[in-house]
């Protein structure tokens, strides 16, 4: 179902992926794991067409979508791809129900559609009871949950995850994880995620190691727990905030050498630097100087 072929990224000097090829069949479940600044989320970004590679290519169902630009490329992303993030990104203003309908107003759809809709995945994540509280009145299990749920909204057959569980206690990650594995098995998703947490990556079916920009092993669910280092939370953060400086200041340059144009730019300029602000943000919160 999506396959990618010599998948390389460079930030100036620094050499991120060396030529990634892997292949993903219909309702996987896949596992990426590997030390911080492997370029895990890197390659999720990529698959995920938030990002675009130097070279190779990514292709779901043999069409090429490495070539997609403006708005062709955020259609397809919009139709076919949720994401799911470390932080969840939920407007603290609007409750878990407006939440979770943004990306069906965003895809035209009536507001009784988009309700609808966001009823039933509340109901299946077992957030019913919770369908009018703000952010800030839920837990961090249950904001993760209605953010799964957002990126369910428009029923895209592949859900992105980039450390979903990395801002959660183990109760709540292992809550995480097993709803992902019922979103699954009962709703049919190809799922992708990138995880540091050895028990989580343990509930997919395979498990891809990525090492110094190549992908290393592939490991079975029972043997990543042995193999696989937990990295402090701070690290985590640190590390991520000094990629995305990375990747901004390689999308200003291929925008003044025209490899992007505005529309694309400023999507993609905006989503970085609103992740690298709550990581930031996260960090204070924390009495640490980002």
């Amino acid at each position: 179902m999506i396959k990618t072929t010599g998948i390389t990224k460079e930030y100036g000097e620094l050499k991120v992926l060396k030529g990634i090829d892997i292949q993903i069949e219909d309702k996987e479940v896949v596992s990426i794991v590997g030390a911080s600044g492997a370029g895990k989320t890197t390659l999720l970004q990529i698959i995920g067409t938030l990002d675009r590679p130097d070279f190779g290519t990514i292709s779901y169902n043999g069409i090429d979508v490495s070539k997609l630009k403006g708005r062709a490329l955020a259609a397809f992303r919009n139709n076919n791809i949720g994401f799911v993030f470390q932080f969840h990104q939920l407007l603290p203003e609007f409750t878990a129900l407006e939440n979770v309908c943004i990306p069906a107003y965003i895809a035209g759809k009536s507001k009784a559609e988009a309700e609808k809709r966001a009823t039933e995945l509340l109901g299946f994540l077992n957030l019913s009871g919770r369908l009018e509280h703000k952010p800030s009145e839920l837990s961090g299990g249950e904001q993760q949950r209605i953010a799964i749920a957002s990126a369910l909204a428009n029923d895209a057959p592949i859900l992105l995850a980039d450390e979903p569980t990395g801002e959660l206690d183990t109760a709540n990650a292992r809550i995480i994880a097993e709803y992902l594995v019922k979103i699954n098995r009962e709703l049919g998703k190809t799922i992708i995620m990138v995880t540091h947490d050895p028990s989580v990556a343990r509930v997919s079916t395979r498990i891809l190691r990525i090492e110094d920009g190549i992908i290393k092993t592939a490991l079975a669910p029972s043997e990543v727990i042995v193999q696989e280092k937990a990295v402090s939370y701070v690290d985590q953060i640190k590390a991520r905030i000094t990629e995305i400086n990375a990747q901004l200041l390689q999308l200003e340059s291929d925008f003044r050498s025209e490899k992007l144009d505005s529309e694309d730019f400023v999507q993609k300029h905006q989503t970085l630097k609103h992740i690298r602000d709550s990581l930031k943000e996260e960090l204070s919160r924390m009495g640490i100087i980002p």
